[in-house]
């Protein structure tokens, strides 16, 4: 088995959001190339789970500007 991986992942570039469970901590990060493919996928899985939109990044950082 081994010892789980400390190091954090770095992002790929790309649209990233975060999709939970409704009233999870938890959620999966899904990828996609661009931002109309993005807005597709939050249209597909807002009716059931709860959507967090990360937004780009470019180099493992986030190219969206917080304030």
């Amino acid at each position: 088995m081994g010892r789980p991986a400390t190091k954090p992942l770095d992002l790929r570039d790309g649209f990233y959001i975060e999709i939970r469970n409704r009233g999870s901590k938890t959620g999966i990060k899904i990828r996609r190339d661009n931002k109309k493919q993005m807005e597709f996928a939050i249209k597909e899985y807002e009716k059931t789970k709860d959507i967090i939109v990360l937004g780009e990044f470019k180099n493992g950082k986030s190219l969206n500007k917080a304030g």
